[in-house]
Parts: C-alpha cells; structure tokens; sequence
C-alpha cells in the first residue's frame, strides 16, 4: 500500500441568501457559476458534502472512504475507535453579507436521539470584519423558556441577546446550546463537529426570491438552548510570534494559532490525533521526510496521524489554525 501524506481537498460551495462575494475577492476561490457564496466547506466528511482529496494517488476519494481504508493511521487509534469512519471534524470558510438567522444547535446526547448524528459545538476565528460588524452569542439579560417564548412571540428577542462588536483575530467558542448568529461585514474560518444539524430561532421575517420564508425550528430548539448569561463570550488569548498559542481546549477539538515569520518544527511524537493546519493569512510550505507541500490562506491541509514531525516554513507571513483532538498514546 502506498504511504499517506498531507492531504488536500476540493472545496464544496454553497450559496446562502445572506452571502456575499468575499469567499472570491479575499480568499481567491472562485464560487462561479454561484450568484453569491455564504459557505465554502474545505474539509467535510459530511455525509452527501465529503470533500474529494484532491493531491497525490488518493485524488478523487471521498473523506470517509480513506478514513475507512487507513483507520488509525489518519485519524489515531482512539478516534478511529470512537467515530469509526466518519471524519469527526467539519471545516468551513464563512462570508456573511447579511445577518445569519439567529439559531442554536443540539448537544450530542439529543441530536443523537433526534438525528442519529453527533452535536454541533463549534469555534469561530475573524479573519476580516468590517468597521462596526458585530455578532450575537448568547443572552445578556437572565431568562426562563417562558420569558424567551413570549419575546419570541413580541418580536422583541434582541432586547435579551449579547451583541458583540468584533475585528480581526477575535475567537469566539460556540458550545452546543448558545444562541448566536452572524452578521454583515464578518469573513471567519468555521471549526466544528461533524454535524448539520441547526434549529433556526428567528429570520428577521426575511423572504426569498420565490417570496418565501425559512422554516423556523421554535418547539425543536426549546430543550436545546442553554438560558444561562455568562460573564465573557469572547475567548481571550495573547497573541505571540513564532509560538504556538491555544485558543481553544475542549473535547471536540483543540485549536491553536500559530503567527509564523521564520520557520517552525512540530513534533507529533506524542499525539494520538490527526492534525488540520488552515491558512488564515499569507501562504507557507510544509515540509516532511518524503516531500513538501504549500498551502495559501483560504485552504486547510490534514496531516495524517501517522507523521511525528514536520516543519513549516513561512513564504510570507502566515497564520495557521492547528486543530486536533486529545488522545495521548
């Protein structure tokens, strides 16, 4: 059998009512013939949205399928025996030219009970804001399910939600069951589990083309939403040159940042895990025994568990998310 190498993948696009065009200006991917682009998935083992490997002799295989093919080897041993051959981590690129309906997403326990799927936690990183854009996470006022349905019913939900203003290299972590949404003027890169289950709350009364309104999920989305007001939504870290930063521990995947203008070595030795690296800004080469590859801002490269130790090297420069998951050998 051939060996595994760091693996590319052709991006899924997709057309959202609230898109817009920066997914082509900035992140030079071109959505054609698409009117807009709200989503590009660039690495998805989303059952119907697998993304094809589009690099080296597995070119043209689905996610899945090599996940079932080379097991632990891609994945490690633990998570292979956890999720089987499904890839546990979905990443999207997110260009909102419009507010995104207000929605929450189930915890594994009930999406799992309704859906036959994992939970939907996921974590945001603002590659680009406009002046003024902002986000909602979470509530900003104390309520019950009671409380929340009647502003629900008076048009009045903004009045209890958590309005954040946001600029570049903001974090914020979504756990299944915080309200959120998006709004105009915000590109960010999307990490989350393996999942596409959302309950939409509220659509500001928008209509499509056809004059149509979204499905809102009001009775599905009560035992999935978590009332509580938390003192920070915003995921504080302190930004450093040449190290690799956390941003986010948890259980369904850690993230860090890792701010490059020389060359770098990481050492896997003692990781159980893939390893995703997404280009936030400027382009690096990654180098490893048997060869390199080079990745661009707007692409994520998956680095099979199997390889211990690489070395990234900088071609301008360049911001990487690392995302992996915990499971020492």
């Amino acid at each position: 059998m051939n060996k595994l190498y760091p693996l590319k993948f052709k991006p899924i696009f997709k057309d959202k009512i609230w898109g817009g065009k920066k997914i082509k200006t900035v992140l030079k991917k071109d959505f054609s013939p698409l009117p807009n682009c709200g989503e590009v998935w660039v690495l998805s083992g989303v059952e119907g949205n697998q993304t094809l490997i589009e690099n080296g002799f597995l070119a043209g295989n689905e996610l899945n399928e090599i996940v079932e093919v080379f097991m632990g080897d891609l994945v490690g041993e633990n998570i292979y025996q956890k999720f089987g051959a499904e890839f546990p981590i979905l990443i999207k690129f997110i260009d909102a030219n419009d507010w995104l309906s207000i929605q929450v997403h189930p915890d594994d326990e009930l999406a799992e009970k309704r859906h036959n799927s994992l939970g939907k936690t996921e974590m945001w990183y603002i590659l680009d804001a406009e002046e003024g854009a902002e986000l909602i996470s979470g509530f900003s006022k104390k309520v019950d399910k009671e409380g929340y349905q009647k502003h629900l019913e008076n048009k009045t939900l903004k009045s209890i939600l958590n309005f954040e203003k946001v600029k570049k290299g903001d974090v914020f972590y979504m756990p299944s069951g915080r309200v959120h949404a998006l709004g105009p003027g915000i590109l960010l890169a999307e990490i989350q589990q393996t999942s596409d289950v959302t309950y939409r709350i509220y659509d500001w009364d928008r209509i499509d083309e056809a004059g149509m309104t979204r499905e809102i999920h009001t009775e599905p989305a009560l035992d999935a939403i978590d009332f509580k007001v938390y003192d920070n939504y915003k995921t504080d870290y302190k930004p450093k040159t040449n190290k690799t930063v956390k941003l986010i521990e948890s259980p369904y995947f850690n993230t860090n940042l890792i701010h490059l203008t020389k060359p770098l070595k990481k050492d896997y030795s003692e990781l159980d895990s893939f390893v995703i690296y997404i280009c936030a800004e400027g382009k690096y080469e990654l180098r490893y025994e048997e060869g390199t590859v080079d990745i661009e801002k707007g692409e994520a490269l998956l680095l099979p568990a199997i390889f211990e130790q690489v070395e990234i090297y900088p071609k301008a420069e360049a911001k990487i998310l690392e995302v992996y998951m915990i499971s020492t050998k």
